[in-house]
């Protein structure tokens, strides 16, 4: 539980002279461990000028409240509240750029990593030895023993896959536990992804080897509170993340999410046409409308699930939603067959001309969901 918090006993203003370091960290349902990693960095980060941000999805366990009680004790304590966007990375993203510090360091609010680290990467930072510096379980003296068969599995496969498909350098590019210099860290920004949970794979990956880095050993610890928010759509957040960067940034995550469903939209039509007319022994004219009826449904459930998740649909807001992407797949359909004709005449060759034409669907599609559909509030 919460260390107790007791009014009337302010902690005195950091000294004079400007901020060292600002500790960035990402919460979602964590009220149980933001008092105790505050009263961990204190203690370690003794002689040093230092903040935490503390960036928070508007928990539904009032995260943000305890944050901001301590806030009122301490002024070296700020708090981000979210509304209407999720995810770690981007919450990163938006407590790095929140600080005026010249370093940032990024830790999660479980307790399992180890913040007795923090001064030796300030002090590589500040030496000049390093752009960024790495909190690694896969260097000498670094340990994930914590972890059960399953994600210790999954982590290994992902790092493997990340250094050969990005051919990223670094021992542990899974990390979630690293410091950067803010200046640099800015130059990257505009090309990082707000979506998904591997920010440091993405910082890395983006940088091509730009980047000084040096990692240093840690042992990663058990939770002491909470739950694991990772789930299911991680594999699915990294392997989009992945795409992105093999692409260069040409296509978002977020686009490639979309197309993927969009794909998996194409077989739910054609099992939905044959039912229809095998099933039901309807038209083909029918047959097909009701095809596209159920694909359109199944595309809009799986996007609202997973490619728009952080800004998920709820409530009445599903419905009008749902009319509204019928509205947008309609008009994609027109744009799509106009393009398809229009390549054909130019070229007659069939798959050429239903491949540009389904290229003009599926980005006609996205960018009237983001605008109409699910449009940031």
């Amino acid at each position: 539980m919460n260390e107790a918090i007791r009014p009337g006993t302010e902690t005195p203003p950091q000294a004079a002279g400007s901020t060292q370091l600002s500790v960035i960290v990402p919460t979602f349902n964590e009220r149980d461990n933001v008092t105790t990693l505050f009263r961990r960095l204190e203690a370690t980060l003794a002689g040093v000028n230092w903040e935490v941000v503390f960036v928070d999805d508007n928990s539904p366990d009032g995260t943000w409240d305890v944050v901001r009680s301590l806030a009122r004790q301490d002024s070296r304590v700020r708090c981000i509240r979210r509304i209407g966007r999720r995810g770690l990375s981007g919450a990163c993203i938006e407590g790095i750029l929140a600080t005026s510090a010249p370093c940032a360091a990024v830790i999660d609010a479980d307790l399992q990593h180890d913040e007795k680290q923090l001064p030796k990467m300030l002090a590589l930072l500040e030496g000049g030895e390093a752009d960024l510096v790495v909190g690694s379980r896969y260097v000498a003296g670094g340990s994930a023993d914590s972890f059960n068969r399953q994600r210790a599995g999954a982590s290994a496969l992902a790092t493997e896959v990340a250094k050969r498909v990005l051919r990223v350098k670094i021992a542990d590019p899974m990390s979630g536990f690293f410091m950067i210099r803010r200046d640099r860290f800015e130059q990257l920004a505009p090309q990082l992804s707000t979506q998904g949970f591997k920010i440091l794979l993405d910082i890395v990956a983006t940088a091509r080897g730009d980047l000084r880095i040096v990692e240093i050993p840690y042992t990663f610890g058990s939770r002491l509170h909470g739950a694991s928010k990772l789930d299911s759509m991680v594999a699915l957040d990294f392997l989009g993340l992945v795409l992105a960067k093999l692409t260069h940034d040409v296509v978002s995550l977020r686009f490639l999410l979309f197309a993927m469903v969009g794909s998996i939209g194409l077989f739910v039509h054609l099992g939905a046409l044959f039912v229809a007319l095998e099933g039901f022994d309807l038209p083909f004219p029918e047959a097909q409308a009701c095809g596209a009826l159920v694909a359109m449904t199944s595309n809009f459930i799986l996007n609202n699930f997973l490619t728009y998740r952080d800004q998920r649909l709820k409530g009445l807001a599903i419905l009008r939603g749902l009319l509204l992407f019928y509205l947008v797949c309609s008009v994609g359909l027109f744009a799509n067959v106009g393009v398809a004709f229009s390549v054909y005449d130019q070229e007659p060759i069939w798959w050429l001309a239903g491949a540009a034409g389904a290229l003009m669907g599926v980005v006609w599609n996205y960018a009237m969901s983001g605008l109409f559909v699910w449009r940031k509030r």
